[in-house]
C-alpha cells in the first residue's frame, strides 16, 4: 500500500495536533531560497518558552547552542537582539571565534522534520561562565 505525500502530512498533522497543544506545525511546499528545488518543509515549533543551560558558540557567521542536558547542538536565532551587536559582544568576551560561553537561554525550539535541524528561538539569555577564563 502506497501512501501519498499529502496523506503522510495529514497523518503527521493529526498526530502532532492530538499529542500537544503547545506545538505549532507549519507545512510549506514553496521553493527554497537557496536552491531551485521544490520540496516539502514540515516545521514543528513549540510555543512554550523554556530555560536551557549550555554553551553558546559562534564561528564563521553561525551561532549554535550545545544543550547541557541532552548534549544536542541547535542553531540559534535571536528574536530581540541585533545580530551585529551579538557578534561584537561574543567576540569582545571570548576574544576569538569558537570559544564556548556557558549561558542560560530562554526560548522555544523549532524543528524542521525533513532536514532534521533544530533551532532555539532565543528571547532572552544570560552569560554564566566563560570556559577556560575563570571569569564570571
Amino acid at each position: 500500500m502506497k501512501i501519498s505525500l499529502q496523506n503522510t502530512i495529514f497523518i503527521l498533522l493529526i498526530f502532532f495536533g492530538i499529542s500537544s497543544c503547545t506545538l505549532q506545525i507549519k507545512v510549506s511546499t514553496e521553493k527554497d531560497n537557496l536552491s531551485d528545488e521544490r520540496g516539502v518543509k514540515i516545521i514543528v515549533e513549540n510555543t512554550e518558552e523554556k530555560e536551557y543551560t549550555g554553551w553558546w558558540v559562534y564561528g564563521e557567521g553561525h551561532h549554535i547552542f550545545k544543550d547541557e542536558e541532552s548534549l544536542e547542538e541547535w542553531n540559534l536565532e535571536f528574536t530581540n537582539e541585533n545580530i551585529e551587536e551579538l557578534v561584537e559582544l561574543y567576540l569582545s568576551i571570548t576574544e576569538m571565534e569558537y570559544f564556548p560561553m556557558e549561558c542560560k537561554m530562554t526560548g522555544r525550539l523549532k524543528k524542521e522534520i525533513v532536514t532534521k535541524q533544530t533551532t532555539l528561538i532565543v528571547t532572552d539569555f544570560e552569560i554564566l561562565y566563560i570556559q577556560g577564563c575563570g571569569e564570571e
